[in-house]
């Protein structure tokens, strides 16, 4: 996955300042958007993850300015207020209910400060994507096999990846746009921009969906 890594380094350009990543993973956006220039703050539950970002910001020559944090998206350990919290790559459906989901809006709704931005994407299955992956393992990258269990009751997909390195099987749970709208209400949030994909066509019902939503200045 690589087209969104120029969207969210624009975002990033945009915030002025230090900005939040939740779910800053193996580094893929946090590394380029500290080589723009940008001070970020990872948070990540995965400690493999973090060692992993940590040695590619090392290579890269942008360690000093990433600051890497161990903790969960519903609780991140950040006490400061930044312009920008972003939440990339479909890390919100890690969450498996409203309740959870509403904890990590609202935690990230305190990270803010009045006007602040959360920019973040997710996704919701077409019925094409769900008969043609359906318990099947397919072959994504070379060498990379995975197999999607889509439970449509529960709207929860079960992914099972496997690879040289081993294999490993994570849970991802999927609601609709307006939803995610509804919840960010909830929130407390304005939703700023709403896109189909990240050169922010308009979104028209389509599976992915970019999320920019405000804190509201009072």
């Amino acid at each position: 996955m690589k087209e969104d890594v120029d969207f969210y380094v624009a975002e990033a350009r945009k915030a002025g300042g230090t900005i939040v990543e939740l779910g800053v993973g193996t580094g893929r956006i946090a590394v380029p958007t500290a080589q723009a220039g940008i001070s970020v703050i990872g948070v990540d539950s995965s400690e493999g993850m973090l060692e992993i970002c940590r040695r590619s910001a090392e290579a890269a020559g942008v360690a000093d300015l990433l600051d890497l944090r161990l903790g969960d998206l519903r609780r991140p350990p950040v006490h400061d207020r930044v312009a920008l919290v972003t939440c990339p790559f479909r890390a919100l459906l890690h969450l498996g209910s409203n309740e959870e989901r509403l904890d990590a809006l609202r935690a990230v709704y305190e990270l803010l400060g009045e006007g602040g931005r959360f920019v973040f994407d997710v996704f919701a299955p077409s019925r094409d994507d769900i008969q043609e992956t359906h318990g099947r393992w397919l072959e994504r990258e070379p060498g990379i096999w995975e197999r999607a269990d889509w439970d449509l009751q529960r709207r929860v997909l079960t992914l099972a990846v496997r690879g040289e390195a081993g294999e490993t099987l994570m849970r991802l749970s999927w609601r609709s746009p307006d939803e995610w709208r509804h919840l960010l209400e909830q929130a407390g949030f304005e939703v700023v921009a709403l896109y189909g994909w990240f050169d922010m066509r308009p979104y028209d019902g389509g599976e992915d969906s970019v999320w920019i939503a405000r804190r509201p200045a009072h």
